[in-house]
């Protein structure tokens, strides 16, 4: 009986234990299950994608042809420039500046000397001839006492022989004469590019000379653009701090200097000639039609030449037309926005607009490139 007891207490002490067991168990595992799902990521949420639209594509320029009058015109630049100016140098070459007696900017009148070389070498070879020369002057005296005794030949060399040496007088004395520089109008010394102990170069620039109470505008045009303009063609001048002004084509540069004028002041060119100076004859000059008050030689400025004016012109911008092999044509657009190629004919171009002398009217539109 009391093993009997025994036993049936120990198996329900082992039920017991095992339900207990089953309980941890299951707790263990929804603990596990709790914790796992904390360490797991949250799951995102979706991400919204944009709506993409397709690029439009840029839609070409129209154009209006319209009618106004067309100008083409020349540019250059250039400045204001003395009418009566002149440029100074001297013929001999080697010598050396004595002395420099007049500064840029000082006035001068006619024959003053604005600089001198030293000739002293040649001042003692003059004295020197002078007294051979009446020697021989004294010599022919004679021997004109005593043609009796000469032949006519004799007495005709004894006569060439003097004068060629009364002729090396002459020419010592001009060499002299031009050591001095001198001013050939009453005026301003506008440049002096020379200073004491220079060495010069004939007929290199060395001082100008200006009259600063007539002034005209000057310029230098392109040899091409000087094939399109012509004396008397009117002119825009825009002057540095003066504004715009109009006025016409005067005069035409010197087509010998310009060929001759390699650039800059006067002196050797690149093939070794003597180049002419900068002179006013090397420039368009512009007649204005009324000259502004105040203005400086020198001042510089722009001219516009008008070359050709066509009033009453078709035109369409430059960027309008359109070319192939030769062939100019328009895209026209109509009210319904349909488009077709349309063959033109060009006239005169400036550098936005074009003429259209056949093949389109003004008010049509033209689709740009």
């Amino acid at each position: 009986m009391s093993i009997k007891w025994r036993m049936a207490n120990s198996s329900l002490h082992n039920k017991q234990r095992t339900v207990k067991r089953g309980a941890v168990l299951i707790l263990s595992l929804s603990l596990l299950f709790t914790t796992g799902c904390s360490l797991l990521p949250k799951e995102g949420e979706e991400e919204a994608i944009p709506t993409i639209n397709p690029p439009k594509l840029s839609k070409k320029p129209e154009y209006t042809a319209k009618t106004e009058t067309l100008e083409t015109r020349v540019r250059a630049s250039g400045r204001l420039m003395a009418t009566k100016e002149e440029s100074l140098y001297f013929t001999e070459t080697g010598k050396r500046v004595k002395e420099v007696y007049v500064k840029s900017g000082e006035p001068v009148k006619a024959g003053q000397v604005i600089a001198e070389l030293d000739v002293s070498d040649l001042e003692s070879s003059l004295r020197q001839k002078k007294l051979q020369s009446r020697s021989d002057e004294l010599k022919m005296i004679e021997l004109l006492r005593q043609s009796d005794d000469k032949t006519p030949e004799q007495i005709e060399q004894a006569k060439i022989e003097f004068e060629l040496k009364r002729e090396e007088v002459v020419k010592l004395e001009e060499s002299i004469g031009k050591a001095k520089l001198k001013a050939p109008f009453d005026g301003v010394a506008v440049g002096v590019y020379i200073k004491k102990g220079d060495s010069v170069t004939a007929y290199n620039e060395v001082a100008v000379v200006s009259d600063l109470t007539q002034l005209v505008v000057a310029a230098q045009p392109t040899a091409d653009d000087l094939k399109k303009i012509a004396v008397g063609m009117e002119v825009t001048v825009d002057i540095n701090a003066a504004g715009q002004h109009k006025g016409k084509v005067k005069q035409l540069p010197n087509p010998q200097t310009q060929s001759q004028q390699g650039g800059g002041q006067g002196g050797i060119g690149g093939n070794g000639q003597q180049r002419p100076p900068d002179t006013i004859d090397n420039y368009l000059l512009v007649e204005l039609d009324a000259f502004p008050k105040g203005l400086q030689r020198g001042t510089p400025l722009s001219i516009s030449v008008v070359t050709q004016r066509k009033p009453n012109a078709i035109t369409i911008p430059t960027a309008a037309l359109r070319t192939y092999s030769g062939r100019y044509y328009v895209q026209v657009v109509d009210e319904q926005g349909n488009k077709k190629e349309v063959d033109v004919e060009i006239g005169q171009q400036t550098a936005t607009d074009v003429e259209i002398v056949k093949g389109l009217s003004a008010g049509q539109k033209v689709v740009g490139k």
